[in-house]
């Protein structure tokens, strides 16, 4: 099967990578007073280095900077528009562990004027990623539908937004803005972090999205699918854009189960992005059969080797799930990666960095044998 050249690639990953212990030390000490910002930099910059070679070592067409600039996948970006403030949540969610479950008010959002972007937010972050790399830089980014969901529209300030519709198209042209900056630099690889169409697959938030924040979930992946392609409209042609799907991933817990058939029609349908994705490392991601409903031409990229667990899966057994998945979407449609990120928040998922370049060039073989 031929070779891909543009992304997403056959063996891909979605980007966070467990902070290496100097970095940790590095940004504690920079917390306490006892290191200058530069001095955290050039360290940030070193474990980046490495963990790009690292990447490239491994044979993948892609590398990250494993987010280690950032605390959050989400917050370090979403805090930087214009307005944006972090109040306490309206909602209260389950997040679940194999020792059992936690219940937590993960950060709310409350938008308290006009949304705009005051200066580039992740373009240096690429920029560096360029300049140190051989293979394709990729960038992540947390959805726009964070800033709606969080709260809803009592979290959107009425002076500032009497209109919904100017709200989100605000949103959308702030996202813009970066995305445009993205490309001037360079970017030709960008992924969005989406948790919002997972979390609309799961029956208890439904319920919770219909009761505090007022809204029909079936009409809000309307909503979210176009916000997400105005977010992406103005992009160059080249540039390919993927959306990972997420359930959650914090220190190796989740928040979400369910499959994704209630949002699979709309969100492979109606959201125009390049590639899919999808967590499929265990059963709380549900079957293949949604993938019915993938059109031909976005590349879905599998999630079967989990980032919580520090066991190995199979090669053996990954090859027959993606043998399955290819009864539904034709093997050439299909790629490989990890379920998640390894560390969406600086404490990282409950497996060692071993565990993690394991894991990653798991991926990476088996997407050799299984597509050359």
């Amino acid at each position: 099967m031929a070779e891909r050249s543009d992304p997403p690639f056959r063996a891909d990953h979605v980007g966070s990578l467990l902070r290496p212990a100097a970095l940790t030390q590095a940004r504690a000490a920079r917390e306490r007073g006892e290191l200058t910002a530069e001095a955290l930099t050039r360290v940030e910059d070193d474990a980046i280095r490495e963990a790009v070679h690292r990447q490239e070592d491994l044979g993948f067409k892609l590398a990250t900077d494993g987010e280690f600039r950032r605390r959050e996948w989400h917050m370090d970006f979403i805090r930087q528009f214009a307005n944006v403030r972090s109040v306490p949540s309206q909602i209260k969610v389950r997040f679940h562990t194999t020792e059992g479950d936690t219940e937590v008010a993960p950060p709310g959002l409350r938008i308290e004027g006009r949304l705009s972007r005051p200066h580039p937010i992740f373009v240096d972050h690429f920029k560096f990623v360029q300049s140190v790399t051989r293979v394709t830089a990729k960038q992540t980014i947390p959805s726009p539908t964070i800033l709606h969901f969080r709260g809803g529209r009592a979290a959107v300030d009425r002076a500032a937004y009497p209109d919904m519709d100017a709200f989100f198209a605000d949103l959308a042209r702030v996202y813009s803005e970066e995305i445009k900056d993205m490309a001037a630099a360079g970017c030709r690889y960008l992924q969005i972090d989406e948790t919002n169409f997972a979390y609309l697959c799961d029956p208890a938030l439904r319920e919770q999205v219909r009761q505090n924040i007022g809204e029909d979930p079936d009409q809000l992946t309307h909503t979210y699918a176009r916000l997400l392609n105005a977010a992406i409209a103005d992009r160059p042609a080249d540039m390919k854009v993927c959306i990972h799907i997420c359930r959650g991933n914090n220190q190796s817990a989740w928040l979400a189960e369910g499959g994704y058939d209630p949002v699979a029609e709309v969100l492979f349908n109606e959201v125009k992005v390049d590639g899919f994705f999808l967590e499929y490392d265990t059963a709380r991601a549900g079957d293949f059969k949604p993938l019915r409903f993938m059109p031909r031409g976005p590349l879905v990229v599998l999630g079967l080797v989990s980032s919580k667990v520090p066991q190995l899966e199979t090669n053996a057994s990954i090859r027959r799930r993606i043998e399955e998945a290819a009864r539904i979407v034709p093997l050439d449609q299909l790629a490989l990666s990890p379920q998640c990120g390894f560390s969406s928040t600086i404490e990282g998922n409950k497996v060692t960095a071993d565990d993690q370049w394991a894991k990653l060039k798991q991926v990476v073989d088996v997407a050799h044998d299984v597509w050359g």
